[in-house]
């Protein structure tokens, strides 16, 4: 029986109680609490991986309308080794593809799933999926936000820095749906936070005023800034992401033009403190928004991040569906 860090990879552990049932469209649903206990909950599940009872019979359905490797993968095998079941659907082989309603569709698979996870553009259409969805939807990506990624990310840092205290994180490049849903896990845990992003390149207006409401309420800091390196300094996590997301490749252009400056390279990084640690969600564009020397450098720690979606998203879904 294989063991990590003492603990058998095997050994039950409770599920946390209060989500059974719950919707994971957004962290800001979810109190800084409530996000501290499903950070508990993952580092058991990575520890002790193989929990088959926890889920048994129980089955996922998959929604993609974009690509994917991480997202799909994990959650896959999340489920598995939580003893459950995972279903891809494309809308291409979906109804939904031919212009059945999100309605139906959320009615009729809420009789055969005990959760639907889907990955899309519009937020607003995992809402209104969600709304007729008589099981929890979790959302894997939209436009707006992506909170699978946050708790990924933030189990990174937690395992890499010891604890959360007193951090600073800086996101630097597009104001997009990883940086909105990284800054309110920051706020939300009581870290500070920096968001650089060009002009014209902001984050959602309502969005940001959300950020600062709970940054407010947690007494903690979030900047909003044009200057790379003025985000940077004393930070302890520098964070990147793609300049140019799925949807926005025709924009690849006029994106690299707009970003010029906003490279994560060692010399950004030397205002940052001297023990920061890189993060990236992957996919990377090497030599854009990131040097090869900092991306494949003793600071990244991008490959821990990607695994973490696997025990992440495992927490998420025996919080949701097991209870």
């Amino acid at each position: 029986m294989k063991e990590c860090n003492g603990v058998s990879e095997n050994t039950r552990i409770d599920i946390p109680a209060g989500f059974q049932g719950r919707d994971i469209l957004t962290l800001l649903d979810y109190t800084g609490d409530e996000l501290t206990q499903l950070l508990e909950f993952a580092e058991q599940l990575k520890k002790a991986p193989y929990q088959p009872d926890m889920l048994q019979g129980k089955s996922l359905g998959m929604i993609f309308e974009n690509a994917s490797t991480r997202t799909r993968v994990s959650f896959e095998v999340g489920m598995t080794q939580l003893g459950g079941h995972a279903l891809f659907l494309s809308p291409r082989d979906m109804q939904i593809g031919r212009g059945e309603p999100i309605k139906d569709t959320g009615h009729v698979l809420s009789r055969f799933l005990d959760a639907i996870m889907i990955r899309t553009n519009s937020h607003e259409m995992v809402e209104e999926l969600a709304s007729y969805a008589e099981v929890p939807v979790i959302n894997a990506l939209t436009d707006l936000y992506h909170p699978c990624q946050a708790l990924a990310d933030i189990l990174t840092v937690k395992e890499q820095k010891g604890s959360l205290e007193g951090l600073k994180v800086t996101f630097v490049g597009d104001g997009n749906n990883v940086a909105h849903s990284l800054m309110i896990i920051c706020a939300k845990l009581g870290m500070d936070a920096a968001l650089a992003v060009p002009k014209g390149y902001e984050p959602d207006e309502n969005v940001w005023k959300e950020i600062e409401a709970v940054a407010e309420e947690k007494g903690t800091k979030v900047e909003l800034t044009h200057s790379p390196k003025e985000a940077v300094k004393e930070a302890d996590v520098i964070y990147t992401d793609v300049w140019a997301s799925m949807g926005y490749e025709e924009e690849q252009g006029d994106r690299e033009k707009a970003f010029e400056g906003f490279q994560v390279s060692e010399e950004l990084c030397s205002h940052a403190k001297e023990d920061f640690i890189f993060l990236h969600c992957l996919p990377a564009h090497r030599g854009e928004e990131v040097t090869s020397e900092i991306i494949d450098g003793a600071h990244s720690f991008v490959y821990d991040q990607a695994e973490n979606r696997l025990h992440a998203q495992k927490a998420m879904l025996a919080a949701v569906i097991g209870g």
